[in-house]
């Protein structure tokens, strides 16, 4: 495994097991899984609905604590300083734990002003070791970056060969924000698996196509939380380590951004209605693409 440090001094895997759309009930074993085929980063968020069998997993796993990298998030439900502190807590308390690895704002809705200053106090309080942002676009993450006091650690955005957004990542760069990518493979959508440029540089490398896509984003230093329940391939995306691309590689995946994402569209105010509707608690629906 190959470690990124954080602005902060903090070292985080490069590689880690999302948990996005995988169902409570099947999200202990998964994990498990996980844990066992070498991953210690664990991403989460409250409104993934997880975080209690994700705690589960951990401890029933045996691995001492120290050897995790755990991510969860705020929803805009909880935004604001006071009901920031309280989500926090709620997650710990779910996940069973003492601290939190690293704490993101789940999207950039509602008072993620006063979500942060919370942030930043857990974060001088020793209960988070790193925070950040997730999907926040180039002029807003520096808004914030301008009004905050401890600076970002991670901006978590959708990232893989169809949305290459290359130019908010160096951005990020030029700030000492790392990205992270969510979605690296496009959440299998694009026939991303059968696709005829991939399926070129992953015979000439002697690799799966989901291998290449995420080497191609540890190679530009984003860090990636590749979603499967099979195990073999949680394995399969583990193995990126032994080989790297080449000029060619990069030039004929260049081809493939579209320049938007297929998945989600911050610029539509539809996006902002629908996801500020959405509640994650006090009997609310769990439906949403996130």
């Amino acid at each position: 495994m190959k470690y990124k440090k954080l602005n902060n001094g903090v070292n985080m895997p490069m590689l880690g097991f999302g948990t996005f759309q995988i169902p409570a009930s099947q999200t202990k074993a998964c994990v498990l899984d996980a844990l066992q085929a070498g991953y210690r980063l664990i991403d989460t968020a409250s409104a993934y609905f997880n975080e209690k069998e994700i705690g589960e997993a951990l401890k029933e796993s045996g691995i001492p604590r120290k050897d995790f990298f755990i991510t969860t998030k705020v929803w805009i439900q909880d935004a604001g300083y006071e009901k920031t502190l309280k989500a926090f807590q709620t997650s710990l308390n779910q996940l069973g734990l003492d601290y939190i690895d690293l704490y993101l704002i789940h999207q950039p809705y509602g008072d993620y002003y006063g979500s942060y200053k919370a942030m930043e106090e857990l974060y001088r309080k020793g209960k988070i070791r790193a925070i950040g942002v997730c999907n926040f676009s180039p002029e807003r993450f520096v808004d914030l970056y301008m009004n905050c006091t401890i600076k970002p650690m991670i901006n978590q955005i959708e990232y893989h060969p169809f949305f290459q957004q290359k130019d908010a990542h160096h951005l990020f760069q030029q700030y000492h924000c790392q990205t992270q990518a969510w979605g690296p493979l496009n959440e299998g959508q694009r026939q991303i698996f059968n696709h005829p440029i991939l399926k070129d540089i992953a015979k000439k490398h002697h690799k799966t196509i989901a291998q290449i896509v995420l080497r191609w984003q540890i190679e530009q230093d984003i860090i990636v939380i590749p979603k499967t329940v099979h195990q073999e391939r949680m394995i399969e995306n583990m193995n990126i380590w032994d080989f790297q691309l080449d000029q060619d590689d990069f030039q004929q995946i260049a081809k493939l951004n579209l320049g938007h994402s297929e998945i989600i569209d911050y610029q539509c105010y539809t996006t902002a209605k629908n996801l500020n509707k959405f509640k994650i608690h006090e009997n609310s629906t769990k439906e949403i693409r996130i």
